[in-house]
């Protein structure tokens, strides 16, 4: 295995226990596309695969099935084409059936969602597969892997029929933390200072390909405007591929996500299905619940009147990638927009919101840097509904020895200076906040910026600062 790994101790842990586990193992693995799942699992078993078959995005029944086929002679069969799925799966049994003393029958099914066409039958087959044969052998390891996350979950890993509860692991894959993509860069030799490195986090997310392709003889904002801006850029058609190859039909999730792009606090169901003029049924909280489990979308309950509303849940947009797409889409008939844009109000406001996100991604590091870490916490976003103007709250983290974190997250590039007017607009959030949803335990004001607060007269009435530093702890 690669020796310079980065990151997925937990994901590797679990490898090697299953490995040696000594009895049947169905293992589903699932991540959104380019986050690395198709690379932990061939560098954990180093290409060492009795079996292994790729889907092929967009093929036809037949297509998938000479695929499948082309694999299945590459693993020692020497018959005819399957005509069905169950015969094709027939197929690889008796071509596996006497495999044995070559340690674990390692069987490996990437992009699986591409087989499974309409009426095609391959779930069920895939399902008579394991419950028949694969599972009574001590000797397998039958790995499935998707990116369309919620096919994987709908269809394998929540299945009610053949495959229900068959799984013996599963592993969702995400997306590098801040401290693990610093590790990925420095691996590849590119040396940045650390709010370099949170920009590109705010552009990239934490995506292994995407981190791929920096080149380390460019600054970020050449790298930005090759990758994004340029004539036939690498990623600038990236973000309807992404959606496509989560969803089987994107459009409706799109429209859901550029709304959302719109509101960044948030909205409730309800709020989406006016705004979307669509009915708020059970098809829109699938599809909201779709975009949660791709990490696109978080779903958090605020406080009104001393209670969490859980009815009436927001959903907001929190994937860095689409925020970028959706913030500058329109910008690419200019080939180096983002050197010519640099410190401009359209990039400040940008980088300013794209840092909240980062902090909410990165709440087990706030809470570690606020000696949190095993004290149970709810944290949401807030928004009054009352006050004029309307205030609002980056991020509170509601404990549970009664007392409330309200976090003021700020972007710069130095040490933030509260004034008298900033002072004065934070005590009016305060206030809001406690009159509305009728807060009865201790507030404790928070700030969250790169380099922490300049020293003067309101600094130091602030009880717990947490640094871009803090956003890197592993």
């Amino acid at each position: 295995m690669d020796a310079d790994f980065i990151g997925r101790k937990e994901e590797l842990q679990l490898l090697q226990n299953i490995s040696k586990s000594g009895r049947a193992e169905f293992v589903a693995v699932y991540g959104r596309r380019r986050v690395g799942k198709t690379y932990l699992i061939q560098q954990f078993f180093e290409g060492h695969f009795a079996f292994s078959a790729t889907g092929m995005i967009d093929g036809s029944r037949e297509e998938e099935m000479f695929t499948f086929t082309r694999s299945l002679i590459q693993a020692g069969y020497a018959g005819e084409q399957p005509r069905n799925w169950l015969e094709a799966f027939e197929f690889l049994k008796s071509t596996l059936e006497h495999r044995s003393g070559k340690g674990r029958c390692v069987i490996y099914i990437d992009e699986l969602p591409c087989f499974d066409t309409p009426k095609s039958g391959f779930v069920q087959a895939l399902g008579h597969f394991w419950n028949t044969w694969a599972s009574l052998r001590k000797d397998v390891i039958l790995i499935v892997c998707g990116s369309a996350t919620s096919w994987m979950i709908n269809n394998i890993i929540d299945n009610h029929g053949g495959l229900h509860n068959r799984m013996t692991h599963v592993i969702y894959l995400r997306q590098f933390n801040l401290a693990e993509t610093e590790a990925y860069l420095k691996a590849r030799n590119i040396q940045w200072p650390r709010q370099a490195v949170v920009e590109t986090y705010m552009v990239l997310g934490g995506i292994p390909y995407y981190l791929s392709l920096l080149e380390k003889k460019q600054s970020l904002a050449q790298n930005i405007d090759r990758l994004y801006f340029r004539k036939n850029a690498e990623l600038s058609q990236e973000y309807k591929r992404l959606y496509a190859s989560l969803f089987r039909s994107p459009e409706p999730y799109l429209r859901i996500v550029e709304l959302l792009g719109k509101n960044k606090q948030g909205l409730t169901r309800q709020e989406i299905a006016g705004a979307l003029h669509v009915s708020s049924s059970g098809t829109l909280s699938k599809q909201l619940n779709d975009l949660v489990y791709c990490d696109i979308v978080r779903r958090y309950v605020t406080k009104a009147n001393g209670k969490m509303k859980v009815k009436d849940a927001y959903y907001q947009l929190v994937d860095l990638f689409t925020l970028f797409q959706l913030t500058f889409s329109k910008k690419l008939t200019t080939e180096d927009y983002w050197e010519q844009h640099l410190n401009t109000p359209t990039l400040n406001t940008w980088q300013g919101l794209a840092f909240e996100h980062v902090c909410v991604l990165h709440i087990s590091q706030i809470r570690h840097a606020l000696g949190l870490s095993r004290i149970a916490v709810e944290y949401y976003s807030w928004r009054s509904h009352t006050s004029n103007p309307r205030a609002q709250i980056d991020m509170i983290i509601e404990r549970a020895d009664h007392l409330v974190n309200l976090c003021e997250i700020k972007y710069t590039y130095g040490q933030y200076t509260i004034t008298a007017k900033e002072d004065e607009k934070v005590r009016n959030r305060i206030d809001a906040f406690t009159r509305e949803t009728k807060n009865r335990s201790g507030v404790l004001m928070t700030w969250i910026t790169p380099y922490g607060l300049y020293q003067n007269e309101y600094a130091s009435q602030v009880i717990y600062q947490v640094t871009m530093n803090d956003l890197f702890v592993g």
